[in-house]
């Protein structure tokens, strides 16, 4: 007997479910967990300072909070269409004592990359912590359907936003 959990019975639970690229946390069901309520901070990073891309939603929107119950200051960069998520997340932050900046924008745009640095060292001065989330995937079955610009958008999201 395996001690290993079967979660295809879990996922079976939940609706199947699509957006329109990029999507909204706030529209799935069920939300998920992102510890918000669920995560007890112990103060671990007081007084740090982080940027964190891709903060929105998913792993960096759990992220972005953790580091705020952990006593971080953050500035959250998101693409503009997932700003209702954003709001959320800074109501959250800010609700936890900390302080927290929005900069919407693509970071597959150097100039904007740049801007989004620039910002970061206005609001808080150099930041300590550099979290770097914000992806792009698109699924396809069959490579012969991915086209030259979604696989450039996706380089340019994926590589080049690093660097």
């Amino acid at each position: 007997m395996s001690d290993k959990k079967d979660l295809s019975q879990n996922s079976a639970n939940y609706p199947k479910q699509s957006q329109e690229e990029p999507g909204l946390q706030s529209l799935m069901s069920p939300v998920p967990d992102d510890g918000a309520t669920s995560y007890i901070g112990h103060e671990r990073l007081k007084n740090k300072k982080a940027l964190i891309t891709g903060g929105d939603s998913g792993i960096g929107r759990a992220v972005a909070i953790a580091y705020a119950h952990e006593g971080a200051d953050i500035v959250l960069n998101y693409l503009p269409e997932e700003g209702s998520d954003a709001q959320e997340v800074k109501g959250i932050v800010e609700s936890l004592g900390r302080e927290i900046k929005l900069v919407p924008g693509d970071l597959k745009d150097e100039a904007f990359s740049e801007r989004l640095l620039e910002e970061t060292v206005s609001f808080f001065g150099d930041p300590n912590i550099l979290v770097l989330v914000a992806g792009k995937q698109q699924a396809e079955l069959d490579i012969a359907n991915l086209s030259t610009q979604q696989m450039q958008d996706t380089y340019a999201t994926n590589v080049f936003s690093l660097v």
